[in-house]
């Protein structure tokens, strides 16, 4: 029998360049995002600090039980998702109203200097907008009081009113988010054949029809992906936002306290690691349940506007 000749294997050779440059971000996200995972033990223990994560006793679904039979977990839940909803729709739908307007614009400095301004507050920290939220409404010397007492009003003490800050935040929310949100779609309306906006204008065609019935088609895939994704972060709060805006009020901790800030103030003020972990292990457990079962309901729809 002939012998064979074994060929060298180059490939590890090819690809090492490619290799070396990738592993600085493997490293971190294996570090950052995948070690830590291993202390999700603690939402099942009765954490003591003098035996460490792995010391510690078992508790089974003790933490769960707790964070639900007080109360707190359908609370926070129910916030997380409510907030999240009215974002989702508030700042996607004003990202798309936005993007249709600019796309519109003929004039080209007009329309670069409108999308600027548009996107500026995306650059703005949400302390900032913390600090303008309390110049605001502050009882004593905010601007809404300042105005309503030059007009001899009784001044509001709007932190005293738990039911308007869910449409405070959301309006924060929005302005800061939209313009960022809406490059994506003006980039999707960009990327849309010409030809049918021409042969609609040809025909008498409305800007209103037009937007209608070929930019808004135009758009829906990248609509719902935006979506999907977005739902797939339901159950997770802008911490940053809500902290910075209501901070430690108690009297709005009903009507804003939601699952990122609940875990945060435990932390602080309990030190219970074994509930704030349960809290988070519940976050992220349901966001996947939630993004499954989305994603599965638009694949039975069209298969082709689902993520996988």
């Amino acid at each position: 029998m002939e012998r064979q000749l074994k060929v060298p294997n180059y490939r590890g050779k090819k690809y090492a360049a490619l290799v070396s440059m990738a592993a600085p971000a493997i490293i971190i996200t294996l570090a950052f995002a995948y070690f830590p995972m291993s202390g999700l033990v603690l939402a099942f223990k009765n954490y003591r600090f003098d035996r460490g994560v792995f010391g510690s006793a078992w508790n089974g679904f003790e933490n769960f039980r707790y964070l639900f039979q007080s109360g707190t977990g359908w609370l926070i839940t129910r916030n997380t998702i409510l907030y999240n909803l009215l974002n989702l729709f508030t700042s996607q739908g004003l990202a798309i109203v936005i993007a249709i307007f600019i796309t519109e614009i003929t004039n080209m400095v007009f329309r670069k200097v409108s999308q600027s301004v548009i996107f500026l507050p995306y650059f703005i920290s949400w302390v900032i907008v913390g600090t303008f939220v309390y110049n605001i409404f502050n009882y004593e010397t905010g601007a809404l009081n300042t105005m309503l007492k030059a007009m001899n009003l009784s001044p509001v003490n709007v932190y005293d009113k738990p039911g308007v800050w869910p449409w405070i935040i959301c309006f924060f929310n929005a302005w800061k988010w939209a313009g960022y949100n809406s490059v994506i779609y003006i980039a999707a309306i960009t990327g849309i054949d010409p030809e049918p906006y021409e042969a609609a204008e040809i025909d008498g065609a409305t800007i209103a029809q037009r937007i209608r019935y070929i930019t808004m088609p135009g758009i829906l895939p990248t609509v719902i992906t935006m979506l999907l994704l977005q739902v797939g972060r339901i159950l997770r709060g802008d911490f940053e936002m809500f902290y910075q805006i209501v901070g430690n009020n108690g009297q709005l901790f009903n009507a804003t306290d939601v699952i990122d800030t609940y875990v945060f103030r435990s932390l602080l003020q309990n030190s219970n690691l074994g509930m704030t972990a349960a809290a988070s292990l519940y976050q992220s457990v349901l966001c996947f349940a939630i993004i499954m079962v989305v994603n599965a309901v638009v694949k039975h729809i069209d298969a082709d506007y689902a993520l996988f």
